[in-house]
């Protein structure tokens, strides 16, 4: 299969250099063929370090390069919408680093600009591409573990000596929530399958960091009585977990979120007081997450995760903010999630 994607990277971002770079590099179905940063040295450097051949001192230059097909976008999060969209317009095939966008009518307006441009947009959530979480599905399914009673889980850690950079910035999309808040967020709604009906959440807001949410305690509740409570932060030891809830057993998921090859990705599942281990292949889902999109980009596959997805998930991120700051329940309208 001598077809690939190629791409552009805008910006020098440390995700861009420690995963998604590399995922895309090692993948089957992608070249990175260009590199833009409005540092041109930050770019050149980039550039010779992973073998790029062209850097670009502006991001409008790359999206006027035409050989480009594809731009991956790990700017700050107040970026997102107008570089997405600008993209996009330009004919570029579009992967935006999470959260999409800062409001669910951003992520609105950026599905309708991939819509009207015929363009693909997809939020870089890589975990969701890993096979494990395919797996964990279909023992929920299985009945297993029975009836599903409730998920918990937790993203943190300790960034509490910084205080420069977007995290740090309310105007520029910071706090935990956005940051790994959606982990637990997107995991709940991918593994119930359906839309949470309201959101609680506890926030701490440092002064000291820009009176950002630095750590954050909350509660979704699902239909049927069913609740994702999670925790998340950057102000707290690290950790990325996850444990589903049956009233027969229970699947307990290490490193949920990061699944680095070191760190491995298999799973424990309890059913009827035994316990077994899941041995998961050791992937990339960087790389797997390159490839899906790139299959949909080339080869018109369906997109795993759609822009309506994205955009569901950014109203459920503004009902946790919105809880966050007001103390108090924020009610949800329910609605089903459409997979593809």
């Amino acid at each position: 299969m001598d077809r690939k994607l190629t791409w552009g990277i805008m910006g020098a971002a440390s995700i861009a250099r420690r995963a998604v770079i590399p995922g895309l590099q090692e993948s089957r179905l992608n070249v990175v063929k260009a590199l833009a940063s409005r540092d041109v040295n930050k770019a050149a450097q980039m550039a010779e370090e992973f073998g790029i051949g062209q850097t670009y001192g502006s991001y409008e230059e790359l999206l006027e390069d035409e050989s480009i097909e594809a731009v991956y976008i790990p700017l700050p999060n107040h970026l997102h919408r107008e570089w997405a969209i600008r993209a996009l317009h330009a004919g570029k095939h579009v992967l935006c680093e999470k959260p999409i966008a800062l409001t669910a009518q951003e992520a609105e307006e950026m599905a309708a600009a991939a819509k009207s441009s015929g363009q693909l947009l997809a939020e870089a959530f890589m975990y969701r591409h890993h096979p494990r979480y395919a797996m964990i599905r279909d023992i929920i399914a299985s009945g297993e573990i029975g009836e599903l009673r409730g998920i918990h889980s937790t993203f943190t850690f300790n960034s509490s000596g910084g205080r420069e950079g977007f995290r740090f910035r309310q105007e520029s999309g910071g706090g935990g929530l956005y940051d790994i808040g959606v982990y637990p967020i997107t995991a709940a709604r991918l593994l119930l399958g359906c839309e949470p009906e309201a959101a609680t959440v506890h926030a701490f807001f440092s002064p000291d960091h820009g009176n950002v949410d630095m750590m954050a305690s909350g509660l979704l509740e699902f239909p049927g009585g069913v609740g994702l409570t999670f925790d998340c932060g950057m102000w707290g030891a690290s950790r990325n977990t996850l444990e589903v809830l049956g009233t027969d057993g229970i699947i307990e998921v290490p490193n949920a979120f990061v699944a680095w090859a070191d760190r491995g990705a298999n799973f424990f599942v309890t059913s009827k007081g035994s316990r077994r281990e899941v041995e998961v292949p050791q992937v990339n889902h960087f790389t797997m997450e390159c490839d899906d999109f790139a299959e949909a980009a080339l080869f018109g596959k369906p997109q795993k995760f759609t822009p309506d997805d994205a955009v569901s998930n950014m109203r459920v991120l503004e009902a946790c903010l919105r809880s966050a700051r007001e103390r108090s329940r924020v009610a949800l309208s329910p609605s089903p999630v459409v997979r593809a």
